[in-house]
């Protein structure tokens, strides 16, 4: 049997590049080789506020990129995250293992709270990481593919699985988080210490997978760049790797290549250029995306529902037996 991995995105906002090439295109490459399972997770989106309206269509639109990628139902199993309530039931008994000082180590929380208000941020964005961590278990995910800001809450994900196994006997596996060079976060195109965001309060944080070719000469023409004029792949020049970066992940160009290429050259010419790319890459998968219909992604969402239910529902009778629940 194929080792299974999970991974999700929520339907918060606009799928940006950084969706993209920080975890997507590196799904598609992995669903070969791998037990793939896909979830569009609606349940952690309202852990801020959403509009009704608006969650359904985004939840239907994070799924037709999925499938527009290059996620194929034949090898990948995609579902919505809400249609499985056995996440929800699960993330209730890890609750009651898990320690509030743990989750006020999170950094997530932290900077969303910052970011929202603590007075106003919900308890289920303080709880949030619990119920990532049913998420990951609930199906026997043994490497779960993410960026480095995810990487402490796969810590106490596998910190909750040690310490269920040890109390009720051995039940859970205990998930490697799965990181590659890129699935390095690509950042902010206004800001290069914080990374490219869906919920960013500025449009010129992100280049939507949805925007059109102007909007994306006008962002990346407005996107900040370091002191100098040369283009040099530096940590040093922040704003200007990270801009080498998603030119290089689109064009399949190496930055050291990108660098020779631009000698004697600046930042119009480079920046042009990225347009030019990224346009490139973006109108044939907003043809993709505009092709499926709501009808097939749903019906092709609600497959995926069913052939994991089995593995959900087994998982959590086999929790709630350990635990001394009546069945």
């Amino acid at each position: 049997m194929k080792p299974r991995i999970f991974s999700g995105i929520q339907p918060s906002g606009n799928l940006h590049l950084g969706n993209y090439l920080g975890a997507i295109r590196n799904w598609v490459k992995l669903q070969d080789q791998y037990d793939s399972i896909f979830c569009v997770v609606d349940m952690h989106a309202i852990t801020v506020p959403q509009d009704p309206t608006e969650l359904r269509r985004r939840t239907i639109e994070v799924a037709k990129v999925y499938l527009a990628s290059g996620i194929d139902p034949k090898k990948s199993t995609p579902f919505i995250q809400s249609h499985i309530s056995e996440h929800a039931e699960l993330a209730w008994i890890l609750n009651t293992i898990a320690k509030i000082p743990e989750l006020e180590k999170m950094t997530q929380f932290k900077d969303k709270a910052q970011k929202a208000g603590k007075e106003s941020a919900s308890v289920g964005l303080f709880d949030y990481p619990i119920l990532m961590a049913s998420d990951i278990l609930l199906y026997d995910t043994e490497l779960v593919p993410v960026g480095k800001d995810q990487l402490q809450h796969i810590e106490l994900t596998r910190t909750l699985a040690e310490r269920f196994n040890k109390k009720f006997g051995e039940t859970f596996i205990l998930p490697k988080a799965f990181t590659t060079k890129e699935s390095e976060n690509i950042m902010g195109l206004d800001d290069p210490t914080k990374k490219m965001s869906k919920s960013a309060s500025s449009e010129y944080n992100y280049i939507a997978l949805t925007d059109d070719e102007e909007t994306v000469r006008r962002k990346i023409k407005k996107a900040v760049t370091d002191s100098g004029s040369e283009i040099v792949y530096s940590d040093d020049k922040p704003a200007l790797k990270n801009l080498i970066n998603i030119y290089s992940l689109l064009s399949e160009i190496s930055p050291k290549e990108i660098e020779k290429k631009y000698v004697g050259k600046g930042y119009f010419d480079f920046k042009n250029d990225l347009a030019d790319v990224v346009i490139n890459f973006l109108q044939p998968l907003q043809k993709k995306i505009e092709e499926l219909s709501d009808e097939k992604v749903l019906k092709i969402l609600e497959d995926g529902a069913k052939k994991v239910q089995p593995i959900a529902k087994k998982k959590l009778e086999e929790v709630k037996n350990k635990i001394g629940f009546i069945g």
